[in-house]
């Protein structure tokens, strides 16, 4: 009987009504060869994490999949471009879809919000990286765009992401979105700290705009990752920590 410790990534898994033809998941940071700060699930190689302790977090999610299929990979902006093809040159871009089976959709997040799409035959799926920038530049626009489904046809579930508890924002984020939907207000309450400030929702912020879009079937949306220890939070831990992975598929 072997005493190694059990490398594989502990998983969350969307609580939603999708079809057996969708695949999904969110890593946590509760097991895993990643080390320090960084402990101990991070797949994210542009953090100054040891190397090698992400690329074998890389194949442990591979294997998840059962090494199927490759994972699409991107460099995240903060924009709302969505990835509809598979490369592995880490295309500049915040979203992604697939319509078959030849890769998963990935985004990395530490407090932004990752959002999984998928239709209700179960034959498209999607997932967007979608921080406060993302929200307000059209990050779901974008992508529900590019599934290119009818809205109400679109299914949708909110991952682990900072609570409005924890998310403290300037006037100028109120105003980019008050700005131009003047029904966000409604996701904004005063700061307590500092006089102009607000505490932001970003679930409500993502709610609001999925259904302006004509997407009702909304779930998930429960979680705080910087209260929840099992998670990575970019607020919580000065910037310096991990990334954890959604990933979503075709099976």
């Amino acid at each position: 009987m072997s005493d190694a410790p059990d490398l594989r990534p502990t998983l969350i898994e969307p609580d939603w009504p999708a079809p057996e033809s969708v695949g999904a998941f969110v890593t946590t940071r509760e097991s895993g060869p990643s080390q320090g700060d960084f402990a101990c699930f991070n797949p994210a190689a542009h953090l100054g994490d040891n190397p090698d302790h992400v690329a074998l977090c890389r194949r442990l999610l591979a294997d998840e999949l059962d090494g199927e299929r490759p994972l699409l990979w991107l460099n995240q902006v903060h924009g709302a471009r969505v990835q509809q093809h598979y490369t592995d040159a880490r295309p500049e871009a915040d979203a992604a879809v697939a319509f078959d089976r030849g890769h998963a959709c990935v985004v990395l997040t530490a407090d932004c919000l990752p959002v999984f799409f998928c239709d209700r035959r179960g034959s498209r799926v999607g997932v967007a990286h979608a921080g406060w920038r993302g929200l307000a530049g059209g990050v779901l626009e974008a992508e529900v765009a590019a599934l290119g489904v009818p809205p109400e046809e679109l299914m949708a579930w909110l991952g682990p992401a900072i609570s409005n508890a924890q998310f403290e924002v300037g006037p100028e984020v109120h105003q980019a979105f008050v700005g131009v939907h003047p029904e966000a207000e409604s996701a904004f309450d005063p700061s307590p700290y500092r006089l102009g400030h607000y505490m932001a929702d970003l679930y409500k912020l993502a709610r609001l705009r999925l259904e302006r879009l004509g997407v009702s079937h909304i779930s998930g949306g429960h979680f705080c990752t910087a209260c929840e220890s099992r998670f990575y939070s970019y607020r919580r831990d000065d910037s310096h920590t991990g990334r954890m992975a959604s990933v979503i598929w075709l099976r």
